[in-house]
């Protein structure tokens, strides 16, 4: 018999929060049970197993940063939009070191929920980038471009890899309006273009 109060989003809550406590790839099943005061094989009666577990968490925070992202970006366009998308992202990955990660996983097509969350998320990027004139195939790359280039320097921040004596804060409004700019010479251009 499953333990009173404990249920699948309970489990997956849980580990996210071990996540952001020790790292992802730290994770355990084992670590899991000891937080719910449980033998592991009780886990099994909300999770098929760790691989399962990480889906989930990675479900969650899809779902977490996509309402982030649509919050932070909602009412703006331009660079007002894009600085907006990329400080909730840089946000949401500084206090939630362990769940971030999770959310770079591909959605499990078996997962509805899981399929929505990373497509709302991707809808806020591709929202933001279309207010530069980006659509069809060059949306996609704007979106891959502004995405790998946040997701390098929040990975590169949350791991310390930053030790050069210059505020960082700064580095990344750098980032961004090089971003910025990127997208406005790109989409002027492409207008030239047609």
């Amino acid at each position: 018999m499953p333990r009173a109060g404990l249920s699948t989003a309970v489990v997956v809550a849980g580990a996210a929060e071990i996540a952001d406590e020790v790292g992802l790839d730290r994770l355990t099943l084992a670590m899991v049970a000891k937080r719910f005061g449980v033998a592991l094989p009780s886990l099994y009666k909300h999770v098929e197993g760790l691989d399962a577990l990480l889906q989930k968490v990675s479900a969650l925070a899809i779902a977490e940063l996509a309402e982030e992202l649509v919050a932070a970006a909602a009412g703006l366009a331009g660079a007002d939009a894009l600085r907006a998308m990329a400080a909730a992202q840089r946000a949401y990955a500084k206090r939630h070191p362990g769940r971030y990660p999770a959310a770079q996983r591909v959605p499990d097509p078996a997962d509805p929920a899981h399929v929505a969350a990373g497509e709302k998320a991707v809808g806020v990027s591709f929202a933001v980038l279309r207010g530069y004139g980006f659509d069809g195939d060059d949306l996609i790359d704007a979106t891959r471009a502004v995405r790998s280039a946040i997701h390098g320097f929040v990975t590169l921040e949350i791991a310390g890899g930053f030790g050069l004596p210059r505020d960082v804060d700064r580095s990344f409004e750098r980032l961004v309006d090089m971003l910025h700019e990127g997208n406005r010479v790109a989409a002027q251009a492409r207008r030239l273009r047609s």
